[in-house]
């Protein structure tokens, strides 16, 4: 037992020295008399409760997978270092794979009990650094089927951009040929 209340009293403290990097949140903990670390426990604790009840679970699932990352993009994007952006890229890219696969099986997923705390767990594991999800499954799965079909792909959207391009020109010849025929009426 005292091995278990040693544990929570290293993790309370690892808890408070992160926690005491925001001053926002030692202002808070001022304000109302309640340690740092409670308050935190009770703001995850009351969001874990609405999405594993569902009440709100999409949206707060979605914004726990995009809120933090999105953050972190940003100070990857601003930072003269590059393994970050190559972290968040991986990221996003799985981010968005993951949505699209989740729209397209969105009637079947709905069925699964607690479906919104899997996926907010699993994004937690994507995007927390000690895990690093996002770059185990790119690399064990989305990057062999990108590269893959790396070639066809490419060439499509090849075929597609000259396409647009054509498509372009004429509407664009199309509407000065209308124009100076308008002009010389």
């Amino acid at each position: 037992m005292d091995s278990v209340k040693d544990k929570l009293k290293y993790y309370n403290a690892q808890a408070d020295k992160e926690l005491s990097k925001y001053p926002q949140i030692i202002k808070l903990e001022q304000q109302v008399g309640v340690p740092k670390t409670y308050l935190a426990a009770g703001v995850v604790g009351f969001i874990s409760f609405l999405i594993f009840f569902d009440v709100w679970g999409q949206l707060l699932s979605n914004l726990i997978g995009w809120l933090y990352p999105a953050y972190s993009s940003f100070k990857a994007i601003e930072s003269t270092e590059k393994t970050d952006d190559t972290q968040w890229l991986t990221y996003w890219c799985v981010f968005g794979f993951l949505n699209i696969v989740e729209f397209f099986s969105d009637t079947i997923l709905y069925w699964i009990p607690f479906y919104y705390l899997f996926k907010t767990v699993l994004f937690l594991w994507l995007f927390l650094p000690p895990f690093k999800g996002a770059q185990v499954l790119y690399a064990k799965f989305l990057r062999p089927v990108l590269l893959t079909y790396q070639g066809d792909v490419d060439l499509s959207l090849n075929k597609l951009k000259s396409k647009v391009n054509e498509a372009t020109k004429e509407v664009v010849n199309s509407a000065i040929d209308a124009a100076s025929e308008t002009k010389n009426e």
